[in-house]
């Protein structure tokens, strides 16, 4: 039995786990200045929007709402993923970011990191207008009084890396895991958060799905030498 655990778990997580190793064992934090600068930023926004000076700055740069206006709640959302939610201990957001972010960081580069991190937050945030927009008779809809909730965080984005990185590196059983418990949260307890969680993963998925089939296009094209990938060398 230990053996099959054994063998399971090395299938499951052995290639993302000697990759974050070599990492941060070669690099150390290194490895992760974009996670390490997103933990600041969550912990400053943090401190600030509890002081009586700064509630209302935090709110007017990062707080977004299905009542505002598309143009404000797009301009707001890049600063919203940082902005700890209210009614939920910050060292849960702090311990998402540091966890999440630093591995897929480290798996799937900085850039591609903020990306993901970004559509998955989009997703839950204009899901939101849609759902409000259907109204609360439909299986996707939502009452009009979630308009007025507050919606940051990283949770959104931490859902999303986690089934991306856990598709890419095939450790299929965790992600879909981590699906499973979304779906259980939104029966469980079901607010915009929860549902936002689902269309943060429903957003990811489309993406996993275009980059499958950008992959499968490539398949049997060989590589020349000296170049990193199919297409043909710069000549210059």
């Amino acid at each position: 039995m230990s053996g099959a655990l054994g063998g399971f778990a090395r299938r499951e997580w052995g290639p993302l786990f000697g990759t974050v190793r070599a990492a941060l064992v070669t690099r150390r934090w290194r490895a992760v200045p974009m996670t390490l600068a997103a933990v600041c930023l969550t912990a400053l926004f943090q401190v600030v929007q509890n002081q009586d000076w700064g509630y209302q700055p935090v709110q007017d740069i990062g707080s977004v709402r299905a009542e505002d206006p598309l143009w404000l709640a797009l301009l707001r959302t890049p600063l919203s993923l940082f902005v700890p939610a209210l009614d939920l201990p910050v060292w849960g957001a702090l311990a998402q970011v540091l966890l999440v972010f630093g591995i897929a960081e480290i798996c799937l580069g900085r850039w591609r990191t903020l990306g993901i991190a970004y559509l998955a937050t989009l997703a839950g945030t204009l899901y939101a207008r849609v759902g409000i927009a259907l109204g609360p008779d439909g299986p996707l809809g939502l009452p009009a009084s979630d308009a007025r909730v507050v919606d940051t965080g990283p949770s959104a984005a931490v859902v999303g890396l986690a089934v991306y990185v856990c598709w890419r590196y095939g450790a299929y059983w965790t992600g879909g895991a981590v699906v499973v418990a979304m779906v259980v949260e939104v029966i469980v307890k079901p607010n915009l958060a929860g549902r936002e969680h689902l269309a943060a993963i429903a957003g990811v998925l489309v993406l996993i799905a275009v980059v499958a089939w950008r992959e499968r296009g490539q398949e049997g094209v060989e590589s020349r030498p000296g170049t990193r990938s199919w297409k043909p060398p710069i000549r210059s």
